[in-house]
């Protein structure tokens, strides 16, 4: 059977893991009594709930006696290192652009990729049914991306194809017939992705990209059969990373097949599977036939470029809420998840319970923090921070490539937040009742940024943004929050009386009756210095009656300060501290006096 291997790549949003959904749909294995969940590939809790893919994940379908192995992608910036691995698995591309938004910022990125490794492309017009779409407008960017990424003769002879991920159709023309399913697209597929290496005869050479967990067999290693033939119970060997070599028993092969995993005796080259054996297996390394080891090249991940301090937590409420809370057990889950996800970098340091948590973006750790929360580990983050290189002796700092799609009555508040943000403004067109804004800006400009667009734009505004390079750092302070914080005098219960009395004075950000200590943040501050208030103050009880009639507290609805919100709001002297029940914003300082001593040090300094 012929195999063609091809990964589904696209800006956030445009329609890769529907479009996934229905290619599933149309192989010849599908059963047409099954229920398919929507955005099946979509696996994951936290994927779910955000409506976005998170880790690449490969299925395969059998379509007119062809195996096609299909790679889903993320389209989110911040895991562009999941699009980066799987790059040299795969002989072609399915590019998704959205007939409405056109090409964005992410398209560039993973077509650039694409273009680096090689890759013949083919590209998918997506909803094409969207009110408002311009067909002819879409494909002439498309045209002019090609040519700005160089792309050479052949990848620029790229098929077009028009379709509604939603409904379940596709067109080699510009609209849609309820009668033409997916066709079009597996019989491009197979006509114009080149089929992968399949001489079974040469020696063993695999490597994974990906890594998976299986209950029963452990730590399996996804990746694609380069040459020979991969056979379970057979000792072969590892090229580690570091060079060293070892031998181990292939204990499972996997296939996938639509949803399922197919256990198999044997897997051949150009194959894309899952291995089992080796309990340590890594990203990146090589697995050959013994006496025949040759090292494929490595992965080649771009660098990090934000990072934040991971501690264990050290509140007055510390171990009350979560499982794991020791350092050890953080510094396993971190090494862990190293292994898994080749873009992050996880250096402890020195002796002390802490560790600098190195990313592609906010959303990136965001996502890590947001799962240990949910494993039930317990421990303290601190703000999001850009990572400066020095380069020819000059402080530099990452710029980021920001476009903003808003309604233009917003376009005013935009244009003087990102002002301040020491934003440069590129180009700005107007569309209708929507406008296109392209900024260059360094990236500490963008942290804690999302959450106010948002609620500037009520919503309504959509904010892409792209690594564009380092350039000399800019010597003042940026993105920086401008309030001061209400911070908990002392450690109990908060009362409704005590709320009451501070609500003019600040947004609380808690409800009565909750738990407090002192150092807590309890609330964001009117004026732009931190105060120190009483939230446990409970109204004093006396044997005199009350001259009026007392009259019920109605308090107003505090702040609900989830982990984006929070990561927004903290300045460089706060924490968040993180448990599987409560996130909690505090100082790094938990004593008044302490934070005056320090304030006094720096300011003498």
């Amino acid at each position: 059977m012929e195999i063609r291997n091809i990964a589904i790549i696209a800006h956030v949003d445009h329609g890769k893991t529907t479009l996934v959904n229905q290619l599933l749909k149309h192989s010849d294995h599908f059963d047409t009594h099954a229920q398919l969940d929507d955005r099946v590939m979509d696996s994951n809790d936290i994927e779910r709930e955000r409506g976005i893919t998170i880790l690449a994940k490969n299925t395969a379908i059998i379509y007119r006696n062809y195996r096609i192995n299909i790679l889903d992608t993320p389209g989110h910036a911040d895991f562009g290192g999941e699009v980066e691995r799987i790059m040299h698995m795969v002989d072609g591309v399915l590019l998704l652009v959205d007939a409405y938004e056109g090409v964005m910022p992410q398209t560039r990125f993973v077509l650039k990729k694409a273009m680096e490794a090689k890759l013949l492309p083919i590209v998918v017009i997506n909803k094409i049914d969207r009110k408002y779409a311009d067909i002819q407008k879409t494909v002439n960017e498309v045209y002019d991306l090609f040519i700005d990424l160089g792309a050479d003769e052949h990848q620029l002879d790229f098929p077009v194809l028009y379709a509604s991920g939603i409904q379940g159709l596709a067109n080699y023309k510009a609209h849609l017939d309820l009668d033409i399913k997916m066709e079009p697209i597996l019989d491009t597929i197979i006509e114009f992705i080149p089929q992968p290496n399949q001489d079974e005869s040469d020696h063993l050479q695999f490597q994974p990209a990906l890594i998976d967990y299986n209950d029963y067999v452990g730590r399996m290693g996804i990746g694609k059969i380069y040459k020979g033939t991969l056979r379970t119970n057979e000792t072969v060997a590892c090229i580690r990373m570091d060079g060293s070599i070892v031998n181990f028993r292939v204990q499972k092969i996997f296939q996938s097949l639509g949803m399922e995993k197919y256990e198999v005796d044997e897997a051949y080259s150009g194959d894309i599977v899952s291995m089992a054996g080796l309990p340590d297996i890594h990203v990146g390394e090589t697995v050959c036939e013994v006496g025949y080891e040759e090292v494929l090249p490595h992965l080649h991940i771009d660098e990090p470029t934000v990072q934040m301090t991971f501690l264990t937590n050290t509140s007055p409420f510390a171990g009350k809420e979560g499982k794991h809370v020791t350092a050890s057990k953080i510094d396993d889950r971190l090494y862990k998840e190293t292994q898994r996800d080749v873009s992050l970098k996880v250096e402890r340091i020195g002796q002390t319970e802490a560790w600098t948590v190195s990313g592609r973006g906010e959303l990136h750790l965001g996502i890590l923090i947001e799962n240990m929360r949910r494993e039930n580990f317990e421990f303290q983050v601190s703000r999001p921070r850009v990572i400066v290189k020095t380069i020819d002796d000059v402080k530099c700092e990452p710029y980021e490539d920001v476009q903003i799609d808003c309604p233009t009555d917003y376009v005013g508040t935009v244009i003087e937040m990102l002002g301040d943000r020491k934003g440069d403004l590129v180009s700005m067109h107007q569309n209708g009742d929507y406008s296109r804004i392209h900024y260059i800006m360094p990236s500490r400009g963008l942290i804690g940024f999302m959450t106010q667009f948002l609620t500037a734009t009520k919503g309504y505004g959509i904010l892409s943004h792209l690594f564009l390079d380092y350039r000399p750092m800019i010597g003042e302070t940026v993105g920086n929050r401008r309030t001061g914080a209400l911070v908990s005098l002392n450690q109990g219960m908060t009362s409704a009386y005590a709320i009451g009395r501070l609500e003019d004075r600040g947004t609380m950000f808690v409800d009565p009756r909750v738990s407090v200590y002192e150092g807590m943040i309890v609330g964001e501050g009117n004026t732009d210095t931190d105060m120190v208030v009483n939230v446990t103050q409970e109204k004093q009880q006396t044997n005199m009656r009350s001259a009026g009639k007392d009259s019920t507290v109605v308090l107003k609805k505090p702040r609900l300060m989830n982990l984006e919100a929070c990561m927004a709001f903290i300045n460089d002297d706060e924490l968040i501290e993180i448990t599987p029940k409560n996130i909690r914003l505090r100082k790094a300082l938990l004593r008044a006096l302490d934070r005056k001593k320090a304030y006094y040090n720096e300011t003498k300094l």
